[in-house]
């Protein structure tokens, strides 16, 4: 699982990839939230990843040579599936039934400092760094602000949801930097082929926990603005998110990737007050600022360049 030669600083072009993930991802929480109400969540699995699988097939039309490259490489991607989609997404949306889209979050912005723990022992190029480790911390610091006291109220009484949504999310997160890790195995394989790929294996996977759990043939028809958000989820934030995913992946490593998960807050906070209102609040201001002082810092190029200085 080692790998030896990877770029640890991001072009300006891969940053933009990665904060319009950021917004796709960010609007995820939002859409899992309304579907999840008229969904059980094995079933609201198997539909965003169905979809989206099918999506993927129909916009790769056998091209980059995918299905000589899912039968050679079948066991990885059920892997790849199993860590990166059916875990997390099932974890997630267990949460999401107790616990809003804004906490789901900030939970889930814990992945960075998961993939970097993980990343340091499992690989040689993406090694422990005080700018990494700072980064990840002031980041996450950030999210907390963002969300601001409502994070605490699971666990100060004051009528927060029960702990077990609470910690659902963070395993999610852990799960997200086991697959952030292995996916680097397939660096050089066209994005679109391992997200299908993955997709393909986690419906797979997600099919018979949907039956024997929720025996879907047997539930009511969700509202048109559910059936809409498993529709945004399927294809925006899963068929398209995950080749933007596995871009930015092979331009800059398992760590820089991971930060998504730190953009994905503050993503929503800008899209409430676009659409729906919202408005930023002085703390919001101060923990998109650390948001974005965590993403320089882990970044380091700012810092090398005020040492050579």
């Amino acid at each position: 699982m080692e790998q030896t030669v990877a770029p640890t600083r991001m072009s300006a072009g891969t940053w933009g990839l990665l904060a319009l993930l950021g917004m796709i991802w960010g609007g995820s929480f939002f859409f899992a939230r309304v579907a999840v109400a008229h969904v059980p969540p094995a079933t609201l699995v198997l539909l965003r990843v169905g979809i989206a699988a099918l999506a993927l097939h129909i916009y790769v039309a056998g091209r980059f040579g995918i299905y000589a490259t899912l039968r050679a490489r079948w066991r990885e991607f059920l892997l790849l599936g199993l860590l990166n989609n059916a875990v997390p997404h099932m974890l997630i949306f267990l949460g999401q039934t107790q616990i809003g889209a804004g906490l789901a979050s900030i939970l889930n912005a814990t992945t960075p400092i998961f993939t970097v723990l993980i990343a340091n022992r499992m690989t040689t190029d993406e090694k422990l760094s005080p700018e990494k480790i700072a980064g990840c911390l002031i980041g996450l610091v950030g999210t907390a602000v963002l969300i601001g006291p409502r994070a605490l109220a699971p666990f100060t009484g004051d009528g927060g949801p029960p702990l077990w949504a609470v910690i659902l999310p963070v395993l999610a997160a852990v799960s997200y930097g086991f697959a952030a890790t292995y996916g680097k195995r397939f660096r050089g394989t066209a994005p679109p082929v391992i997200a299908a790929g993955q997709l393909t294996a986690s419906t797979l996977l997600m099919l018979p926990v949907s039956l024997s759990l929720d025996s879907p043939w047997q539930l009511a028809l969700p509202p048109l603005p559910a059936m809409l958000a498993v529709l945004a989820l399927a294809l925006l934030s899963t068929a398209y998110g995950y080749i933007l995913f596995f871009r930015i992946m092979a331009a800059a490593g398992a760590t820089n990737t991971s930060l998504v998960t730190l953009l994905v807050p503050p993503s929503a906070i800008v899209a409430g007050m676009l659409f729906l209102g919202e408005r930023l609040t002085p703390l919001g201001i101060v923990g998109m600022a650390l948001v974005l002082l965590g993403l320089v810092v882990l970044d380091g190029r700012a810092f090398a360049r005020f040492r050579a200085r």
